[in-house]
């Protein structure tokens, strides 16, 4: 239950955040085009703060969990920049990451928040330590999801963020050459986490500890599979936005 209960929490979550784009494109692009042209520069300042802040915050945390929260902070910042772009390309890729982190991000804290606090009672970093000698097929899935997180080649979460700011460099290559600094910061919060739990000396505060079982590998697998999936054959969402998208920055 404690498995379904965190992914009904992230999913509520996600679609938080996703209805959140939809906010922008369904109204302030669409009924305030003038408004939304006039703030973008102030949108975009705005978002490369919080994008900053956010991973460095990320980076200090100690707390498995909050981590994986103030990650996502700094991803969505990447999304109101393609979503501000006034792009086809940086719209779309807003889209694309948040769908993609719709999938990733409740895959994290399944991992942390779920599976590893279930089976060591803490999720504080410094008290968990080794787990691949107990875990090897958890560690595996963690790692993957811990790259897709990261934005390498292949995952649906790469596929977003190189289009929104290739959509915010059209605009303002300022913008986008310090909103691709995520890429680098993400990839620094996201491997000190992976690398911290996963290797080194077993901690001495943890007991023999048993590895994921069928219920928790479908759970995992299934928000893994169309994280891959959509990031190889990415035209399965595109030629559906296509049209819309186009229609949207065209009437306004």
């Amino acid at each position: 239950m404690i498995f379904t209960a965190y992914a009904t929490k992230r999913k509520n979550l996600t679609n938080c955040k996703i209805n959140l784009a939809a906010l922008y494109l369904r109204v302030l692009i669409n009924f305030l085009p003038d408004a939304t042209n006039f703030f973008s520069p102030l949108i975009q300042t705005i978002a490369i703060i919080s994008l900053i802040y956010a991973s460095f915050s990320t980076i200090i945390q100690q707390d498995t969990k909050r981590l994986i929260a103030y990650s996502s902070v700094a991803h969505m910042a990447v999304v109101v920049l393609g979503l501000f772009s006034n792009t086809l390309n940086g719209i779309e890729g807003a889209i694309l990451l948040a769908i993609g982190h719709g999938f990733v991000s409740p895959a994290l804290f399944i991992c942390v928040g779920g599976i590893i606090y279930d089976r060591t009672g803490t999720r504080i970093i410094n008290y968990i330590r080794g787990l691949v000698t107990y875990m090897p097929v958890f560690t595996i899935l963690f790692f993957v999801f811990t790259l897709c997180n990261t934005g390498i080649p292949l995952s649906l979460n790469f596929l977003g963020e190189q289009l929104s700011l290739i959509g915010i460099w059209k605009q303002n290559p300022i913008i986008a050459i310090i909103g691709a600094t995520s890429i680098l910061l993400s990839a620094c919060y996201s491997i000190f986490l992976y690398n911290r739990l996963s290797y080194g000396n077993l901690s001495p505060y943890l007991p023999p500890l048993k590895d994921i079982n069928r219920r928790e590998y479908v759970l995992l697998i299934s928000l893994l599979v169309p994280t891959i999936v959509f990031g190889i054959l990415p035209n399965t969402i595109l030629n559906t936005l296509h049209m819309s998208v186009s229609a949207l920055i065209y009437n306004v």
